[in-house]
């Protein structure tokens, strides 16, 4: 859900089309980690290795499955401190070869990531059987309508691609619930030999990391959570009749995408290396006469393509230069054909998301959830909402699914950081989540984009103190990024 600024949030991932095995029973009995090298093509300096688990955590002596990992060994073996497990976010994204880290960090523990069960080199999900059923998907990625016309075929394909699954996906589609994920990692904990649970996790990783707080609040060391889902905007809302709004609506990120836009908008007016700067002129509405020719006539690119650019641009601040440069080509109708912009990303992901999260039944409940979205935030709202429009057909669920509590206490106060202008986890939902759980922090970077490591010394040496000595950041701290949006980086 990238180094992950972009959470991918689509919910499919276009497999490869072979069949899946999944191993027989074998003894439960946990393992170590056999540790080895890691196939070509790996990036340089980790090991790698895979663990078995249970297919079914409530069936531990049926069917097994394959969680892949990797590790990046500390520099510094002689004076190790232990193990750091990471989750990039997603769900759906591979993570075994994890980018989190600062230098102290990379030093003194082996930091370890994982493919979650259904994605990458873990025993994945196949929803397809032959080039003919990826049709429908390629359709509809990364995009969304905006005409009635448009809405009917993506309401089509969105059901085929979710008929497809069902059909060919086989018993590993019921067991994908972040709930099975979290006992995945601890699993891989134990088998690492850690008495408690060292973490960080991104985006949906806050999530999985929340669920790992709850199911098992005695084995937390240190849970650092950065660009933080509300866990009950995401499982159930907080009212009977939240089910009825898609989960990706829910969540509300699209209020915090308009405020990203805002933001960059302002900056670009009072810089001039914004190429999208025009003195004297609204550029908000210089944004929206864009939409608003694209919308009655699209051209090279379409109304969705600038959406979509524009936001996945809004997760880091450092995108401001080549987004500027986008929009200003945009402004001229023949100009703005084969832009290729270096946030430009392809989107992925897994039923996991279906299986965790309420959501209607009937797919009219999208388009008019869109409209309603898109009234607070133009093309963000609908951007968000129709990521989830599969969960409208979804073919399984997840009796392990966990819809709470969320406020076990854990002995650790969990960190959680979180952007005031973070287009997919909203600041809003880091300050209910800080209330919500047990036992936890909140540690704010003023600055748009999603995440927040690697963008602040202030926010990083918060990060290395806490999983490193379990020292908090006092209080309301807020941290200053290191960079304006248009400084050379």
């Amino acid at each position: 859900m990238t180094t992950l600024r972009v959470r991918t949030a689509a919910l499919l991932t276009l497999a490869a089309l072979t069949a899946v095995t999944i191993a027989p029973a074998v003894s439960a009995a946990p393992k170590g980690i056999d540790w080895g090298p890691c196939p070509a093509g790996s990036p340089s300096g980790y090991d790698c290795a895979e663990l078995d688990v249970p297919l079914s955590y409530q069936d531990q002596g049926g069917p097994r499955i394959t969680i892949a990992l990797g590790r990046l060994p500390a520099t510094d073996q002689k004076h190790k401190r232990g193990t750091i497990f990471t989750n990039p976010g997603g769900p759906g994204n591979p993570g075994r070869f994890g980018k989190f880290q600062t230098p102290s960090l990379h030093r003194q523990f082996d930091i370890v990531g994982f493919d979650p069960r259904g994605v990458g080199a873990s025993t994945p999900v196949r929803c397809f059987a032959s080039d003919a059923e990826t049709e429908p998907l390629k359709r509809v990625l990364g995009t969304f309508p905006i005409t009635t016309e448009q809405e009917t075929r993506h309401t089509a394909d969105v059901r085929e691609v979710a008929a497809s699954c069902g059909r060919n996906a086989g018993p590993l589609l019921s067991h994908l619930s972040t709930a099975n994920v979290a006992r995945d990692l601890d699993r891989l904990r134990e088998a690492a030999g850690e008495p408690r649970l060292r973490y960080y996790g991104l985006s949906y990783g806050t999530y999985l990391g929340e669920v790992y707080a709850n199911l098992f609040p005695n084995r937390v060391g240190a849970l650092a959570l950065d660009a933080v889902d509300d866990p009950i905007a995401w499982t159930t809302g907080y009212r009977p009749e939240d089910a009825n709004i898609p989960f990706s609506a829910r969540l509300g990120g699209f209020r915090d995408a308009d405020r990203a836009l805002q933001a960059f908008l302002d900056t670009c007016a009072a810089d001039t290396r914004c190429a999208f700067r025009e003195p004297g002129t609204d550029l908000r509405a210089k944004y929206d006469a864009i939409l608003d020719r694209l919308e009655a006539t699209p051209g090279p690119i379409t109304y969705q393509e600038v959406i979509r650019r524009t936001h996945n641009a809004l997760t880091d601040e450092a995108n401001s230069p080549a987004l500027a440069e986008f929009l200003q080509a945009a402004t001229k109708p023949l100009s703005a054909k084969g832009i290729v912009t270096p946030f430009d990303s392809a989107l992925g992901g897994g039923g996991t998301l279906c299986v965790d999260t309420a959501n209607p039944r009937d797919p009219a409940a999208w388009p008019r959830a869109a409209r309603d979205a898109d009234r607070e935030s133009r093309g963000f709202g609908s951007y968000d909402t129709y990521l989830s429009m599969p969960c409208a057909f979804w073919p399984v669920t997840d009796s392990a699914r966990h819809t709470g509590p969320w406020n076990r206490p854990t002995a650790p106060i969990l960190l959680l950081a979180n952007g005031k202008g973070d287009p997919e986890t909203p600041y809003a939902g880091a300050k209910r989540t800080e209330r919500i759980l047990g036992n936890a922090r909140l540690l704010t970077l003023d600055a748009w984009g999603h995440g927040a490591a690697n963008r602040s010394e202030c926010v990083d040496a918060a990060l290395d103190a806490y999983l490193t000595y379990g020292r908090l950041p006092a209080r309301g701290t807020v941290c200053a990024p290191d960079h304006a949006p248009f400084d050379a980086r």
